[in-house]
């Protein structure tokens, strides 16, 4: 049961028994159908009163709900921390080591917006690494659009080793004529000013986040600065695909 859907319980079981005091009171719908239901039952609108006390101070559904979903929360968090070591253990590999702070984890899902109320587009969910440095830059792509809109696009896992287009893309010129001979997809669909943005950024890798339906709703993303030979591995991929299953089966609402 979802924190929304016991709200919704809560409230349901305040208006019945409210509906039903008041009808008692004004006699609505009449007072021979109140004299016919209270004949034998007089303790009826006590029963009432107390629901209407039960749910509308204690609100015992979305009580339950949010202490189950504490329970949720702390086993996901152990579970997608520990998935996180290890992916920090892979990147130990990497030659020279990976300044602290640097291999990072996100968690995307998908969301319509008011300026995006149709498409949607990919917020950032939450993230975790060994610091606060280097701070998340404002990214919020629509599909197609980077690493984690490729992924989306597609449903798939989507890997990209930006090094090489670093070194040789320094100009918009010569990253304009890239795109022109090898598609835009080719550059994750990035405007110059984006891949300039996240240059710093080279090793990107995507897994989807699917619900029941095999609907994509989300990702999650791995990034460093380098490594990316590294990072691709059958390890990493598999603990970031065992996450998403998690991710996707608790519908984000633990992360």
């Amino acid at each position: 049961m979802k924190l929304g859907t016991a709200r919704l319980l809560d409230k349901s079981g305040l208006l019945i028994a409210t509906l039903g005091l008041a009808g008692k009171a004004y006699d609505v719908p009449s007072k021979q159908f109140w004299d016919a239901l209270l004949q034998g039952r007089g303790y009826l609108p006590l029963v009432l009163l107390g629901l209407a006390g039960v749910f509308g101070a204690l609100t015992p559904f979305e009580g339950y709900q949010k202490r189950s979903t504490l329970d949720r929360t702390v086993t996901m968090r152990r579970r997608i921390l520990a998935g996180f070591g290890r992916m920090l253990e892979i990147s130990s590999k990497i030659e020279p080591r990976l300044d602290t702070g640097d291999l990072a984890m996100h968690i995307w899902r998908k969301k319509r917006t008011f300026r995006h109320p149709i498409g949607g587009v990919l917020t950032r969910m939450s993230t975790y690494r060994m610091s606060t440095h280097p701070v998340n830059r404002k990214f919020s792509p629509k599909r197609g659009i980077g690493v984690v809109g490729l992924c989306w696009e597609f449903n798939k896992e989507m890997y990209f080793n930006v090094d090489p287009l670093i070194k040789s893309l320094t100009t918009e010129q010569a990253f304009n004529d890239y795109v022109q001979e090898h598609g835009a997809e080719s550059v994750m669909n990035l405007s110059w000013k984006n891949f300039n943005d996240f240059r710093h950024r080279t090793a990107l890798l995507a897994t989807p986040i699917r619900n029941g339906r095999n609907k994509f709703i989300g990702c999650i993303s791995v990034d460093a600065s380098r490594g990316f030979e590294v990072l691709h591995c059958r390890d990493l991929i598999e603990e970031m695909t065992e996450l998403g299953l998690a991710v996707g089966q608790e519908n984000f609402e633990c992360t």
